[in-house]
């Protein structure tokens, strides 16, 4: 366990495809990906006591959903899914970190609490980057090496919708407008956090297509943050699920996300990590 200190981020690399465990853009799905600097490679370690054993669990730095085991089946075991925390004690998303046999401090396997194996896929059909859970069978595509993810020293700049995007809330003022597009709504629950992690429902609301940048003027507008800067915005997968910094634009999905303010530069917002991808 040794491998993973609690809080801090991290990439799983396949040992056999040299790829990387990656949250996909539809905020399900789990993939293999051979690019590295990408936050959807970044998994933020998040451990729990349960029984007297300490867990591992693994929340995207993208979105914020934890690595678990679905009911899926796959050509091997069970597809590996991102969801939410929503229970205390969900088996799902409970894993434990080992050292690979016969290896000297380079690989792990990733054991789920039903004793089944985190599996890469891929060793012939390349196109196959599927990541499943399996029992055991002493194949090396259950091996990972764990690579520690630096933090920066600041917070990385919101990316600024893109043509296809309409600009909305108070700085749609100042920046050009795209044309109008279609853009599919989600519900947006809103909730502020004080230093003790007690939350607060602020309110709902819709919000319309993915853009960090729009979600985090519309949450802005909607406290009366006169200051564009002066909030952070996280996402929470789950009731139990821990704050993840939301930098990147929202999932291609319309699922419910639930959204916490913190005011930038309160001892919350500080005990944030940003990786350095």
């Amino acid at each position: 366990m040794e491998f993973f200190p609690d809080r801090i981020h991290v990439r799983l690399r396949s040992r056999v495809t040299g790829a990387y465990l990656h949250a996909d853009e539809d905020g399900v799905r789990v993939s293999l990906r051979w690019r590295r600097a990408s936050l959807n490679t970044a998994w933020a370690v998040h451990r729990t006591v349960r029984d007297g054993i300490t867990y591992v669990l693994l929340h995207g730095a993208a979105y914020g959903r934890y690595l678990a085991l679905s009911p899926v089946p796959a050509p091997h075991g069970l597809f590996a899914v991102q969801r939410d925390y929503s229970e205390l004690e969900l088996n799902a998303v409970m894993w434990l970190g080992v050292m690979a046999a016969g290896e000297v401090g380079n690989y792990v396997v990733v054991r789920h609490i039903s004793n089944r194996v985190l599996r890469a896929n891929g060793r012939f059909r390349r196109w196959d980057t599927a990541v499943t859970v399996d029992y055991f069978d002493w194949s090396n595509m259950m091996h990972w090496r764990v690579e520690a993810i630096p933090p920066r020293p600041e917070p990385p700049l919101l990316p600024v919708p893109g043509p296809t995007q309409n600009l909305r809330g108070r700085f749609a003022l100042f920046l050009q407008r795209a044309d109008p597009v279609v853009e599919r709504a989600r519900l947006i629950r809103c909730f502020g956090a004080d230093n003790l992690g007690n939350f607060e429902l602020l309110g709902t609301f819709q919000f319309y297509g993915r853009s960090v940048f729009n979600l985090r003027s519309e949450v802005a507008f909607r406290v009366n943050q006169v200051i564009f800067s002066g909030i952070t915005v996280c996402v929470r997968a789950g009731f139990y699920g821990r704050p993840t910094p939301l930098v990147i634009d929202l999932p291609r999905n319309e699922e419910t996300m639930d959204i916490v303010v913190l005011t930038t530069g309160s001892p919350a917002a500080a005990e944030l990590r940003y990786p350095d991808v």
